[in-house]
């Protein structure tokens, strides 16, 4: 790639990844494989991640004499901490699905299986899970939670309030509190 297009490249890169990460809805990486550099860094940007014990991750870009450009120093160190995310990065560690989740990249590792999918069917197993709760609660506890994070904690507490009164109007609230009291799963809508 000419090195005039390289910086409007990885630009466009970060667009993609901050669209992901700002999707209304959760979002969740299935990592049976390798995940190095771009790879690693598009998960990053999901809001939850599974893995086979034996996948490949890493941000792998210094052993390239790069950094990585996606949002990759970023996330990485919201995600497991500072100094742990600049030993994997100034290294270029790759860690196996085990090793990830033990230090909190990914949230789920799995023992690989015969079709090579675990880290895939673990996420469908997450995404059901999830699927069951409210639609407006889930997304904007998202909200909450992605700009919270950003910001000190009481600004925080802003936006969770902010959020929680957009929730009070709508029908899944009473549908859910309903439920609750008559001892029934609840039957949300998204209204």
């Amino acid at each position: 790639m000419p090195i005039n297009e390289v910086g409007p490249f990885v630009t466009r890169l970060r667009g993609m990844m901050a669209k992901i990460h700002h999707l209304s809805v959760p979002v969740i990486a299935a990592l049976d494989g390798a995940a190095l550099g771009g790879g690693l860094e598009m998960a990053l940007a999901c809001d939850l991640r599974t893995a086979s014990h034996n996948a490949k991750l890493g941000l792998v870009e210094t052993k390239l004499a790069i950094i990585p450009g996606a949002g990759g120093t970023q996330r990485l160190t919201r995600l497991v901490g500072t100094a742990k995310a600049k030993e994997l990065i100034f290294t270029g560690r790759v860690l196996d699905g085990k090793q990830s989740e033990i230090i909190g990249l990914v949230n789920k590792s799995v023992q690989q299986n015969d079709e090579n999918d675990a880290a895939f069917n673990a996420a469908l197993d997450l995404a059901e899970e999830i699927s069951v709760n409210g639609p407006i609660a889930v997304s904007l506890a998202k909200k909450a939670i992605n700009n919270g994070s950003e910001v000190d904690i009481n600004s925080g507490f802003a936006y969770e309030e902010a959020y929680y009164a957009q929730i009070i109007p709508t029908k899944d609230r009473v549908e859910g509190l309903l439920a609750f009291k008559e001892k029934r799963p609840p039957k949300y809508r998204g209204e």
